[in-house]
């Protein structure tokens, strides 16, 4: 049996479950959790495997992250759940969509993309290379966090948000970082993207290198009937640089009705 992953939940009503990225935790959503809840939702954030209090997985697979988040959701007793998925955690949601989409019954994808990058081998060594380096010279995850989590937000950023990311990354563990590395480069899922057939909110930001506006736009425009916005003057952590409009735009969103394609 799949072991539950750990998570928090505040409020009641429709489950809203967010899938943090690499450097993140259920921390990480600490301010949708909350106006979630305010706005009537349950508001869960898990810590995906090998985060936080959650029991890693072995082998470290999409598939076995996604077997996670359905045991999860199958736990939580509420037959569906909106489903947001923050850079990796968008993968990961991509991947739950893809193997039980009966579970979904919206989807969220934040500064994410449908594969990684290019798939030659030698491209994905390097981004893993690159990442890797400084904890091979000996730096902690706290001195990567204090590196990383700057470049990655854009000008218009919240110091407090750029804080908590921080802190957040931080607090990954060198082993557990590494491994989802490893698995982040291995992911495709474009030729799913046609068959979402939930509505679909994607959110990019302005200033976002990993997940480029441009290519999140080609990705919502392969989703039928998919909303697509980009919040500008931010980067990569959407959610934390600019909670007010992602929020926002967010509970917008939630409060569409339910249309069939």
């Amino acid at each position: 049996m799949t072991a539950i992953p750990s998570f928090t939940v505040l409020g009641g009503g429709p489950t809203v479950l967010m899938l943090h990225g690499i450097g993140g935790g259920h921390l990480a959503f600490a301010p949708q959790v909350e106006a979630l809840a305010s706005a009537g939702y349950r508001a869960v954030a898990w810590d995906m495997p090998g985060y936080g209090h959650s029991a890693p997985i072995e082998p470290y697979t999409f598939k076995g992250l996604a077997q996670s988040c359905i045991a999860l959701i199958e736990s939580l007793k509420c037959g569906e759940v909106v489903l947001l998925g923050h850079s990796m955690g968008g993968m990961v949601a991509q991947e739950v969509v893809a193997r039980r989409p009966e579970l979904v019954a919206k989807l969220v994808l934040c500064g994410t993309s449908p594969s990684f990058g290019k798939p030659d081998g030698d491209w994905q060594r390097e981004f893993v290379a690159e990442r890797t380096a400084p904890l091979d010279a000996g730096r902690s995850m706290a001195e990567l966090a204090e590196e990383l989590v700057p470049r990655m937000v854009g000008p218009a950023s919240l110091p407090e948000g750029v804080r908590l990311a921080t802190h957040c990354m931080s607090l990954v563990p060198e082993c557990t970082y590494r491994r989802a590395l490893e698995c982040l480069v291995t992911f495709d899922r474009r030729a799913s993207l046609p068959r979402i057939q939930v509505p679909t909110l994607l959110v990019s930001g302005q200033y976002d290198r990993n997940a480029p506006p441009s290519m999140m736009k080609r990705m919502a425009d392969a989703i039928a009937g998919s909303t697509y916005r980009e919040m500008r003057g931010v980067g990569h952590l959407q959610n934390l640089e600019a909670p007010d409009d992602f929020d926002g735009a967010l509970l917008d969103f939630l409060a569409l009705p339910r249309m069939l394609h």
